[in-house]
């Protein structure tokens, strides 16, 4: 596994076991999602369906943030099951707040007085 951005030091950081059916499985869907070539929604939705099974079963550390951290597509997953405990639970506050303070100024902008 590649080392976690936020990790110290160069060293990678080794996969623990309970963990290599999430790698690879979140390795796979990432290479769907980026595929050049068309790939089949059955296909996709296999690897999605059981990574969201595994996911389901493992509980946040710093071990399951980095996997997440290097598949963006498992990270989104990971939240989309989730949000029902604890909303974007990945997403830090500060991003959050300040993508919904845009939204509101663009909403503001949409509704010009006539």
């Amino acid at each position: 596994m590649t080392p976690d951005p936020g990790q110290r030091g160069d060293a990678p950081r080794v996969l623990p076991e309970r963990l290599a059916v999430a790698f690879t499985l979140a390795h796979l869907l990432q290479r769907l999602e980026g595929s050049a070539t068309p790939v089949a929604p059955e296909q996709y939705k296999s690897v999605a369906a059981r990574l969201s099974d595994e996911l389901g079963r493992l509980t946040m550390d710093d071990d399951l943030r980095a996997v997440l951290n290097t598949f963006p597509v498992a990270a989104e997953l990971y939240e989309n099951i989730n949000y029902q405990h604890a909303g974007l639970v990945r997403a830090p506050l500060e991003a959050s707040l300040n993508s919904e303070l845009k939204v509101k100024d663009v909403l503001a902008k949409m509704r010009l007085p006539r």
